[in-house]
């Protein structure tokens, strides 16, 4: 349930109602807000009386959360969540635009799309370090020294940078050189490693698997907010459907139904929804109309020699065209690409 405080509440009130609730064996999180104080209250909420709660002094408000994502929720956090990125803001009227190779390739090719990129108006790039394959034969990434390219091509051309960690032992690593970590399709629901990257502390991008309901997508986002990192990022990225026409299906109506029950940003992944470099353009259109708060889109500049999903990514030339239609639509609906930042911490 959540708790609202009342707006003349003290500290001293404040810290009783959350000793009372951490005496049921229950755990509190905290979030104050410009006019109001907020106590979400997770756990067996079967063990707490709303009677009592509501008589303790300072509480205004008892309200009951149905959803089980109680963090994610829109009731939890009635205002949208804006994630900081390294200086570049996803939500709230910024659009983030992410784009890179699916994979960290050689030095020079990093920096030149890097380069390429953030002129067509990118802010945020990637490229997978460490790529779960479906064959054990695939190429399977170039490890710290592909963060290390990524981090430098990223950084030396004014971008963040975000890539995919795979497993619990490689959070800290990868937080190292990543201003962003995704959690890829294929890992939505490897709890261990959920609640590695909620204890990190860095913002999260968490992709939806290829099989997974919406309350499959926020409740493990909510693994994610329980540790207490509450920088989450929410991607559309196309699920399973039984037409082969397209490698996925690109389910455009994830985004307002997301942005009706959660506060979390979300945004769109046009490249593994369709896997057609002919359909990106329109679908990540299709995104921003349907309210997406950013796009993630691959892009290589020599798709036939690419280590990984060569035939899906963009020219950079390509890009530099629908990045400009994405400025001009997300213009018409009242929101801007965020900026690139002065200087990346």
């Amino acid at each position: 349930m959540i708790l609202i405080l009342k707006s003349g509440a003290t500290d001293d009130q404040v810290d009783h109602v959350i000793e009372r609730v951490e005496a049921l064996g229950l755990k509190a999180h905290l979030s104050r807000g410009t006019f109001r104080t907020i106590i979400g209250i997770i756990g067996d909420e079967s063990q707490i009386a709303e009677e009592s709660i509501r008589a303790i002094p300072g509480v205004s408000k008892v309200i009951p959360v149905l959803p089980p994502y109680k963090l994610a929720s829109r009731e939890a956090h009635p205002d949208g969540t804006i994630v900081d990125v390294g200086g570049v803001k996803i939500g709230g009227g910024n659009i983030g635009l992410i784009a890179g190779p699916c994979s960290v390739e050689e030095e020079d090719r990093m920096h030149r799309i890097a380069e390429q990129v953030a002129a067509a108006g990118a802010n945020i790039f990637r490229g997978g370090a460490f790529k779960p394959r479906t064959s054990p034969y695939a190429f399977q990434g170039l490890g710290e020294e592909g963060l290390k390219r990524l981090r430098d091509a990223g950084h030396a051309h004014g971008m963040p940078v975000v890539t995919e960690v795979t497993d619990p032992r490689l959070v800290e690593l990868v937080a190292e050189y990543a201003d962003m970590l995704q959690v890829g399709a294929r890992n939505m629901q490897n709890f261990a490693l959920l609640n590695e990257v909620g204890a990190s502390k860095r913002p999260v991008l968490l992709k939806r698997g290829m099989s997974a309901t919406i309350n499959d997508l926020l409740m493990c986002a909510e693994y994610i907010l329980s540790q207490g990192n509450m920088n989450v990022v929410l991607c559309e990225r196309g699920i399973k459907g039984f037409d082969p026409a397209t490698r996925n299906l690109f389910d455009v109506s994830a985004v307002p139904l997301v942005q009706q029950l959660s506060h979390l940003p979300i945004i769109v992944d046009p490249s593994h929804a369709t896997g057609k470099p002919e359909l990106i353009p329109a679908c990540a259109l299709a995104g921003l109309a349907a309210g997406a708060d950013g796009v993630h889109i691959e892009v290589h500049d020599c798709p036939e020699v690419a280590k990984s999903d060569g035939p899906q990514a963009l020219l950079p030339e390509q890009y530099a065209e629908v990045a400009a239609q994405m400025k001009q639509l997300a213009e018409l609906f009242g929101k801007s690409i965020s900026p690139l930042p002065e200087t990346i911490a």
